[in-house]
């Protein structure tokens, strides 16, 4: 059964198209679900530029039940779960809810993407829901949200890094609770993080996928939910064995300051209580820009109006504490940032002219 919104549907009457008193928001979501229970082979989907520039590709219906079925197998889910789909299901991480609640017989409520989705949820058990790093973030800050996370037994965050403050937040949860790593060329997780861990997030490949690296240490995926070939992605990762990973950033990220290449994504980690302290609530990201001694000197971009006494104080404790070279040379202001169709950051066009 899936209910958009208040109104339920069984499987037999999506697959009949019988969607009378269906909100209209919900259209596009129901009109995926009678595709699929109809045997559609074949589905359209933007990627978010994990392999390269972002592009329409199209999928198999292979590749999402494998997708789904490894999901399952991973957190032990069984037939008629209670599942919670509060993302975009014009993305892929929303139709895969809708995949997983299809083709595990389970139990779905959809609800619109909003940045707090339990605040009229608060009593309801769910045993699998996917969030964004806000929502967590929203619904961590107050007694009720914290208390709906609560009646959660699984929880998987992707879409963005999470923080090392929300980290620890979550870590209190008595759900399982783990960060994704995947893109949709292979429709969404091929490994997960365990949040409550300590250390550097270790990232764990769902069973099935097979994981290698190139001479530049960027990650190479082969898995039945990638289309079954070898995925060439853009992503440093340290590779701890044949199934295990921790995430460096992004190659094309990288800058090399003085011969030292440094991964902006692992240091706006590191630097992410301190910009709480001094930006809080700021967006901001790490690049590189030329330099005649260094090649390249890192500079951090922060959305808003400049504060020149706060920047300075910012660099000065910023080369106090974080190691060697980490620290930027001097922060850029941008009033508004510029962001891709799926939420993200972009930074070429936040950083054109």
């Amino acid at each position: 059964m899936i209910t958009f919104g208040t109104s339920s549907f069984t499987f037999n009457q999506i697959l009949k198209g019988d969607k009378s008193q269906l909100s209209p928001i919900y259209v596009e979501a129901f009109g995926f679900c009678f595709d699929w229970l109809n045997g559609k082979n074949d589905f359209t989907l933007q990627t978010s530029g994990s392999t390269g520039p972002p592009k329409n590709i199209t999928v198999s219906r292979t590749q999402l039940i494998e997708s789904a079925k490894a999901t399952k197998l991973f957190f032990d889910l069984k037939e008629g779960c209670s599942m919670l789909c509060c993302l975009d299901t014009s993305k892929v991480a929303g139709k895969m809810m809708l995949v997983r609640a299809m083709e595990w017989g389970a139990c779905l409520r959809v609800i619109p993407p909003e940045s707090n989705p339990l605040k009229d949820l608060k009593n309801e058990v769910f045993d699998f829901v996917a969030f964004v790093p806000l929502q967590v973030e929203k619904m961590m800050s107050s007694a009720s949200g914290k208390r709906a996370l609560e009646q959660i037994h699984n929880i998987i965050i992707g879409g963005a890094s999470i923080s090392p403050q929300l980290r620890e937040k979550v870590a209190c949860l008595p759900g399982k609770v783990f960060q994704t790593y995947g893109m949709t060329e292979t429709v969404s997780h091929i490994a997960l993080a365990n949040l409550k861990e300590k250390g550097d997030l270790k990232y764990k490949a769902l069973p099935g996928v097979k994981l290698k690296v190139d001479e530049q240490n960027r990650l190479s995926i082969h898995a039945a939910m990638g289309g079954s070939i070898w995925l060439q992605t853009n992503d440093v990762v340290s590779l701890q064995s044949d199934t295990t990973f921790i995430w460096k950033g992004r190659s094309d990220h990288v800058v090399n300051s003085g011969g030292v290449k440094l991964y902006p994504e692992e240091i706006a980690q590191e630097m992410s209580e301190l910009m709480s302290v001094y930006f809080p609530g700021k967006l901001f990201f790490l690049t590189g820009t030329a330099d005649e001694s260094l090649g390249q000197a890192l500079i951090l971009v922060v959305e808003g109006v400049g504060n020149n006494s706060n920047a300075v104080t910012f660099l000065k404790k910023a080369r106090s504490i974080l190691p060697k070279y980490h620290s930027p040379k001097q922060i850029l202001f941008i009033p508004k940032f510029k962001v891709t169709p799926s939420g993200k950051i972009d930074q070429l066009r936040t950083l054109a002219k």
